[in-house]
């Protein structure tokens, strides 16, 4: 099984092969699918503070919320596939980005 790991912002991973959907949060389906998770306890925040622009599905039945649009995210993982290197974020270390490459390559 391939590993692919996208870095979703502020140094933070998300494996590709566990997630089902990424969807904008303006929805109401979407807005209560949060709601919902908040109440279970299966919500995981990775904005650190920010707006949340994705939400993030897995096949846990976790919902991810992250900072980055949809379209990065995918953008992101088609480079992956590609093989192409993404530009490094700001807000990720060197180390960081040296073991996201490594993982994604995995």
């Amino acid at each position: 099984m391939n590993l692919e790991l996208v870095h979703v912002g502020f140094n933070n991973v998300i494996a590709m092969n566990r997630v089902i959907a990424i969807a904008s949060p303006q929805s109401a389906p979407t807005k209560r699918a949060i709601q919902e998770a908040r109440t279970k306890g299966t919500l995981i925040d990775m904005t650190n503070g920010r707006r949340t622009k994705a939400v993030i599905i897995t096949d846990s039945g976790h919902t991810i919320l992250a900072a980055l649009t949809p379209e990065t995210i995918v953008g992101r993982v088609q480079s992956i596939r590609q093989g192409e290197t993404s530009p490094r974020d700001p807000d990720v270390s060197e180390a960081a980005f040296e073991r996201i490459n490594e993982g994604a390559k995995l």
